[in-house]
């Protein structure tokens, strides 16, 4: 989850939230901070987080123009437990948010698939608008499916997921779905549906027509072109769109 209600928030690593004071852990591209998370837990969170570091920037095909090192170096709050993580404003159906501009992830050790799940898709955000700019406009259904992409289970069980909604007539073509926002009392089936689309939609892009595609519709956002010319000077066959998503249901109905 990205942005959606934490955009400009940037925490000391000291008295945050009128808590305990944090405690900081780092390596060479991660700053780590946490109250009562076992000691052994932000080890394996600080490996964790260095391996996938390099592991998406590969696995999207980006170049990685700047480090991050000493005090450019990503930061992670470890909240103590979920009830600790939602009292600080964070939406109850979420399992981490993420400050792009700052590198700033929060998050707590009992997140649904921490290790496969919620550190690889909060760290993909970053890695992703450090890419294509952090003032790129960008559809949402794009950046979230990008952080989704790196989540192993979602990367290849969206599609069932959208599936069912195209059988049901709850299907919310990419149009549509570009407008989406969400508060924390979002109706959870919706806040589903949605990642999965946006978790579909770009495994139909880098898996269908390769991850050199994908790289150069992302350098095109970048260079500053719009999102349908972006589209059509790296995905040749699509105009705009509304080519995007015909055959994306056409790759999803057969």
């Amino acid at each position: 989850m990205n942005r959606l209600f934490l955009i400009g928030i940037f925490l000391n690593a000291g008295l945050a939230w009128g808590q305990e004071p944090w405690k900081e852990f780092h390596n060479s591209h991660f700053l780590i901070y946490y109250q009562d998370a076992p000691l052994t837990f932000v080890e394996e969170v600080a490996k964790s987080a260095e391996e996938e570091y390099d592991n998406i920037a590969r696995r999207l095909g980006f170049t990685r123009y700047q480090g991050w090192s000493w005090d450019n170096r990503a930061k992670i709050y470890i909240f103590n437990d979920q009830d600790h993580y939602i009292s600080s404003q964070h939406p109850s159906w979420s399992h981490g948010t993420t400050s792009t501009l700052n590198r700033i992830i929060r998050t707590f050790p009992t997140a649904h698939g921490f290790f496969d799940t919620t550190l690889p898709h909060e760290l993909g955000h970053i890695i992703f608008r450090e890419f294509v700019g952090e003032a790129t406009p960008i559809p949402l259904w794009l950046e979230e499916g990008v952080a989704m992409y790196q989540e192993k289970a979602k990367r290849w069980g969206a599609n069932k997921t959208v599936q069912e909604a195209l059988r049901h007539g709850e299907f919310v073509p990419l149009k549509e779905i570009g407008f989406t926002t969400f508060a924390g009392d979002s109706d959870k089936k919706l806040v589903e549906l949605f990642y999965a689309e946006a978790a579909s939609i770009v495994y139909y892009m880098i898996t269908e027509f390769g991850e050199y595609r994908f790289t150069n519709f992302c350098r095109e956002l970048k260079s500053g072109k719009l999102f349908d010319e972006a589209l059509h000077q790296a995905y040749i066959r699509f105009n705009d769109l509304e080519d995007l998503n015909k055959a994306w249901i056409q790759y999803l109905s057969k």
